[in-house]
């Protein structure tokens, strides 16, 4: 499917930018108003404009029913404290930097009436759809590989994204497919694209019938994973199938994290046959030129 309506653009680096790379707005990011983040939505504003970002998109967590955790972390969002401290931000930095309104959904197939209404309420630019907790269990913490398989494991957490996405279609790109693979005993000594080929194709078969798009997060390469998450080689094969839309974010909690890698990510879209990445403004894809 061809998305003939969407912008194409290109950005011309700005000659004081302190970045060599060719992408330049990172669209998965938290603050503070995500529990698992200690800093300021202004703190993180001003590391991307003295990193030469021209754009940004905070995607601030909401996890409902999101299960009691060995270190108590409720993911609990003050949705209207975030849009109203956005919104005054973006108006006072405007002159320096693009900012988007976006939320990063914890995907479960339960909650799919909750979010239809949410989304019905809030202006968001951009949503992310992700699968953190997979049958009551998010793979963050060790309690979820405990006794069992890793691959079983890793199995599983592709399943739950198959019935996510089964069950709800209001996001705009899924997440870190393979996010599991950050946190399993081996990361990914063990896994491949071609070991869960059956169901990451479909996976990716499924996102690209629905008009849907992937992120590559580069999140992976500062969890010592020497890759993006999803792999290259899920990429890559999302782009066979004919898949167009793919953002970038670097999924920072902190402000040394953002655009992490972002130099090797140009590299992997390139490799993997895309010419450009996407952004969402007004939940509307334009295409940015690399």
């Amino acid at each position: 499917m061809r998305f003939l309506h969407a912008i194409i653009m290109s950005i011309h680096t700005k000659e004081d930018t302190k970045m060599s790379n060719q992408i330049l707005w990172d669209c998965h990011m938290h603050s503070s108003f995500s529990a698992d983040s200690d800093t300021s939505m202004e703190d993180m504003i001003r590391e991307a404009i003295c990193r030469g970002l021209t754009g940004i998109c905070f995607t601030e967590h909401l996890d409902p029913d999101y299960p009691p955790t060995p270190d108590n972390e409720i993911f609990e969002l003050d949705l209207d404290g975030y849009r109203e401290t956005l919104f005054r931000l973006r108006e006072k930095y405007q002159k320096e930097l693009q900012i988007h309104f976006g939320i990063e959904l914890g995907l479960q197939p339960h909650l799919h009436d909750y979010f239809h209404e949410l989304l019905a309420t809030m202006p968001f630019d951009f949503v992310i759809g992700s699968s953190h907790v997979v049958h009551g269990y998010d793979p963050y913490y060790k309690e979820y590989f405990k006794g069992r398989e890793e691959s079983a494991c890793y199995r599983e957490y592709f399943e739950s994204i198959l019935e996510n996405i089964s069950a709800y279609d209001g996001f705009d790109v899924y997440g870190h497919i393979d996010y599991v693979v950050r946190y399993g005993p081996n990361k990914n000594r063990e896994y491949s694209y071609g070991r869960y080929k059956d169901i990451l194709d479909e996976i990716l078969k499924k996102l690209i019938s629905m008009g849907k798009g992937i992120e590559l997060n580069t999140g992976g390469y500062h969890y010592g994973l020497g890759e993006p998450n999803p792999c290259t080689a899920v990429i890559r094969r999302y782009r066979e199938l004919g898949g167009e839309i793919i953002t970038i974010g670097a999924d920072a909690h902190t402000p040394d994290k953002i655009a992490c890698a972002f130099d090797k990510a140009a590299s992997v879209l390139e490799a993997c046959g895309f010419r450009y990445y996407t952004i969402f403004k007004d939940r509307k894809p334009e295409f940015i030129s690399l």
